[in-house]
């Protein structure tokens, strides 16, 4: 495994690498996470059939805070964060594993280059740039306010530490390092723009994506409505199938990675 320290506009980005000869796939985390939620996808089949990219967004993990917080800490900042990312690597074709808010800079990153191949989504509401598709895509779950607070508390960290791997999922401490971590200006920045008309229109975007999307959510995700996100017209949806795994929460590549990883080795399989 390599890890990286590139410099990009967006500050230096800390980045994994499996190095493996297999097709590169690059992993994006959630807010407030970190690229080692992807560990058992780095160090496992997947790490070694396939060469798997994850990196820390700006202001998170290993990576430095954003130098210009206002131009890096939304969707089309953070989109043109891994774009730069991949192309220092050298990288010009790769498919795309986002999870939560990285599903969301996937979807930006489809309107924004033509390096990617196939995009996999997992606890992403593809929804439109209006209030009322917003309110219709993310549920209003206990710990939700969270997601746009820049001061977090302890209790703060804790609760959206435990709320955003799932509630039977495996508990590690890192988790908690990951969200206290993180700059609070890149949670109030984003949440605070996610209506931006300079942003794409993630609903469109995912309906009429140009390469193969798949979906895999867990049912019990406490953030987004699985049935509106089953619900709307993809024309070029992987398997025609949004799929959704029982009794897993919001990150079931980390709760159940013997359910998920399959769906993902096939997927890029087949790209």
């Amino acid at each position: 495994m390599k890890t990286h320290s590139i410099k990009t506009t967006h500050g230096t980005i800390a980045a994994s690498d499996t190095e493996a000869e297999g097709p590169v796939v690059l992993m994006i985390h959630g807010n407030s996470s970190c690229r080692q939620v992807f560990r058992n996808q780095l160090d496992g089949a997947i790490g070694t059939e396939f060469r798997v990219i994850a990196f820390d967004l700006p202001g998170h993990g290993e990576s430095s805070d954003a130098p210009d917080p206002e131009r890096t800490y939304w969707m089309p900042g953070y989109a043109d964060a891994a774009i730069e990312l991949m192309a220092a690597l050298g990288i010009d074709r790769y498919a795309v594993l986002g999870w939560s808010l990285g599903g969301h800079i996937g979807l930006e990153m489809l309107a924004r280059t033509k390096a990617i191949t196939g995009l996999m989504i997992s606890g992403t509401p593809p929804v439109a740039r209006a209030e009322d598709s917003i309110a219709a895509g993310f549920r209003a779950s206990e710990h939700m306010h969270l997601a746009g607070q820049e001061a977090f508390t302890e209790q703060d960290v804790s609760n959206y530490a435990h709320s955003t791997c799932g509630q039977n999922a495996p508990f590690e401490p890192f988790l908690l390092d990951c969200v206290a971590r993180t700059d609070g200006r890149a949670r109030r920045l984003m949440f605070g723009r996610l209506l931006a008309p300079e942003a794409g229109d993630q609903q469109e975007i995912a309906i009429n994506s140009p390469v193969p999307l798949a979906i895999v959510n867990g049912e019990d995700d406490v953030f987004i409505q699985n049935d509106f996100i089953a619900g709307l017209p993809y024309a070029n949806l992987w398997e025609n199938t949004v799929y959704r795994l029982e009794g897993i929460g919001h990150a079931p590549f980390w709760e159940v990675p013997d359910q998920f990883d399959p769906y993902l080795r096939r997927f890029l399989g087949s790209l």
